[in-house]
Order: C-alpha cells, then sequence, then structure tokens
C-alpha cells in the first residue's frame, strides 16, 4: 500500500456500498440547493444570533472572507463567521491562533456553526455542501500530482476527512480520504457524509490537533504529517 492509497479497512464506509451508486453531477448540484433553500428559513434565526455575538465579541467585521482554490484550484472568496480577533505583537507581527481566538469563537469552531455562511458559496455553485475541504492558495503548489486531485470536484462544508476525523487527522490522511472521496462520489457516500457529520458536531469529536488550537500548516510533500 503506497501513501496514496487509503487503507480500505480503516475507511468509515464500504466501497462495495457504492458499486452500482451513479455519478451525476447536475444531479448533485440540484440536492445541493434544494437542501439548502429547505432549511435557510430555519436558520435564519440561528444566524441571526451568531452574528450578534460575532459583533459583540469582536466587532466589525462579522464575517471573515478569504480566497481559496475550487474547482480545478480555481479561487473563489469563502466566507464565514470570524472566531479570531484582530491582535499583533510589539513588533506588528499577528499573534498565534491560539491567543487570537476567542472564547466565543471557540464554541462556533466546536459547534461548526462559523461554516454557516458558506452556504452561500454552496448557492452560488462555488461550493458542494459535501466534498474536500477548500484549504489555503498557498498550498496548491505544494501537493504531490496526487494530492491536487482533491480539486477535481467542488470543495464542500463538510467531507470524508471530516467525518473520519477532522483537524486531528495529519495531513497524509486527510489528503488520502480527499482523493478516495474523488474516486468514490455518489450520492449515497454524500447522504451517509451529512449523516456523519451531525454526529461529530454534536460530540464535538477532532476539532483541533492534540496540542493546537487550529491545524498546523501543510508544508508539502508525501511525509508531511
Amino acid at each position: 500500500m503506497t501513501a496514496d492509497t487509503p487503507n480500505m479497512r480503516e475507511l468509515p464506509y464500504s466501497p462495495r456500498s457504492f458499486a452500482t451508486a451513479t455519478r451525476a453531477p447536475s444531479g448533485k448540484r440540484l440536492f445541493d440547493l434544494l437542501v439548502v433553500v429547505a432549511v435557510l428559513p430555519f436558520l435564519l434565526p440561528l444566524l441571526a444570533l451568531v452574528t450578534a455575538g460575532v459583533y459583540a465579541s469582536m466587532g466589525r467585521p462579522v464575517l471573515f472572507r478569504q480566497r481559496r482554490p475550487g474547482l480545478h484550484g480555481r479561487p473563489f472568496t469563502l466566507v464565514k463567521f470570524r472566531t479570531m480577533r484582530e491582535a499583533v505583537d510589539c513588533a506588528g507581527a499577528p499573534l498565534s491562533d491560539a491567543q487570537r481566538l476567542t472564547t466565543f469563537g471557540r464554541v462556533l469552531r466546536a459547534t461548526s456553526l462559523d461554516e454557516l455562511p458558506e452556504l452561500w458559496n454552496v448557492m452560488r455553485g462555488e461550493m458542494s455542501l459535501v466534498g474536500p475541504r477548500p484549504l489555503l492558495m498557498e498550498y496548491l503548489p505544494r501537493y504531490t500530482n496526487t494530492q491536487a486531485r482533491r480539486h477535481d470536484v467542488l470543495p464542500g462544508i463538510t467531507g470524508l476527512a471530516q467525518v473520519s476525523g477532522r483537524n486531528a487527522l495529519s495531513w497524509n490522511a486527510r489528503f488520502e480520504l480527499d482523493v478516495w472521496y474523488v474516486d468514490n462520489q455518489s450520492a449515497w457516500l454524500d447522504l451517509r457524509i451529512l449523516y456523519r457529520t451531525v454526529a461529530k458536531v454534536l460530540r464535538s469529536d477532532g476539532i483541533t490537533q492534540s496540542g493546537q488550537a487550529t491545524m498546523t500548516p501543510f508544508t508539502g510533500g508525501v511525509g508531511a504529517e
């Protein structure tokens, strides 16, 4: 088994479950839109409460915007709720994530409520509900050819790596799961991932790596942990 091939026995789903599944990108897009339209009216009060909480604890801006690579690496603007305050040291350098992450921000990350504005990205067709998470633009030249295949599909709000360990996984493990998803995507797999996402959020599993406030940066290469 190579670093590019996940251990199938350790995956949360058996590939036999998807042997007869039909891949339908247009159907996936329709499913995304139907889900967003159906749940958005119920989420509006929650969105208002989180907006008020972010404003009260961190001020403006309420939203965090950043360019991220989408399908085939094309950049788009990701939208999330802010979880960190803007703070620098005496030399003007930004403080660490652990120092900038607010108490309310920790709650948002633990419950994944900071991801809710990404529904706007889904509606715009820049993201899907399920797919590899959009990482940083600066990571693009650091991927191996195999790791770069994670951009062969739309990025997602949640994904196989998120329900298999989230940020507690090493980079290698996350990328292996991302590529496995690209090769085995199906409507049934997406439904299973969405179901497991709810369970993960309720348990607040895998929010951070051990000893880290957030995920450590990806430095490149197959051996990167």
